[in-house]
């Protein structure tokens, strides 16, 4: 029986986005049907193949994705939502292979399912990008997301303040406005596709909180105080209004914690 970590190097290591989708998607099915040994005996790598485009450049020389309904800006948009969903997949795939072993079978399970639906996402936006006449790789994208990884690789609990809990919940403040901008362009199947991707967030959002709890719970630490700490020792950006209050507290996240936060990045 092939070990579970081998297989999820095996797609951490496919570089063409489509093949790295259609293993993930495998990859979460063998583990459900129990085709997978539980045994961490193959180390994560690094960083994860990627495809030769989109080009990495620095968030400053991004495309810009502009206000108007050009189909330029439209592009540039959709774009930027399918690199983000790409790299989400690395994300939750690292996320299950680096720290199951610690954290254990139900922690490995929900983020292997956090990892597929990241990939149906991707999918899903890169047809519409193709019936918009693009396709992913076409425009530069930037490698931040990564970058966050690799600055919490040490500590699971670090990761989990950092990426589900900042970087993913960042996605529940901007989706809303986000499908409006789409729907305004009169692209309501855009809308409905960021719809379905908005309910699949505030899960994998939720995921994320409910095991830093327990870990917090575990080491018998408040979990607002665990999560300022180490959101402010591991995450270089701010964490800034305006919040979707709502989709937040189906997340389970903590509005006192993250407007706290806010204040202090404003006032330092």
């Amino acid at each position: 029986m092939t070990s579970l970590t081998a297989a999820i190097c095996a797609a951490l290591e496919t570089g063409d986005p489509f093949a790295k989708a259609m293993a993930t998607r495998k990859l979460a099915r063998d583990w459900r049907l129990g085709r997978l040994d539980f045994t961490f005996d193959t180390p994560m790598p690094d960083r994860p193949a990627r495809p030769e485009r989109p080009e990495l450049l620095p968030p400053n020389r991004m495309p810009k994705r502009g206000r108007g309904g050009s189909e330029r800006s439209r592009i540039a948009l959709w774009h930027s939502i399918a690199h983000i969903e790409f790299v989400a997949i690395d994300l939750a795939l690292d996320m299950a292979g680096r720290f199951g072993g610690e954290m254990g079978a139900k922690f490995t399970g929900d983020f292997l399912k956090v990892a597929a639906d990241e990939a149906s996402h991707f999918m899903m936006i890169a047809r519409h990008l193709r019936g918009m006449g693009a396709g992913y790789g076409d425009l530069p994208a930037h490698d931040g997301l990564w970058e966050s990884a690799q600055a919490t690789a040490h500590d699971v609990s670090a990761r989990l303040a950092v990426v589900p809990m900042v970087l993913e919940a960042r996605g529940l403040d901007a989706t809303p406005m986000m499908i409006e901008r789409v729907r305004a362009f009169g692209d309501e199947r855009g809308a409905r596709l960021l719809e379905r991707i908005l309910d699949d967030e505030i899960d994998h959002v939720r995921i994320g909180a409910t095991h830093f709890a327990a870990l917090a719970a575990a080491r018998r630490i408040d979990v607002d105080e665990l999560w300022i700490s180490l959101v402010s020792r591991h995450f270089g950006g701010r964490v800034k209004p305006p919040f979707n209050d709502s989709a937040r507290l189906k997340a389970g996240l903590s509005r006192d914690a993250y407007a706290a936060l806010a204040l202090d990045k404003i006032d330092t």
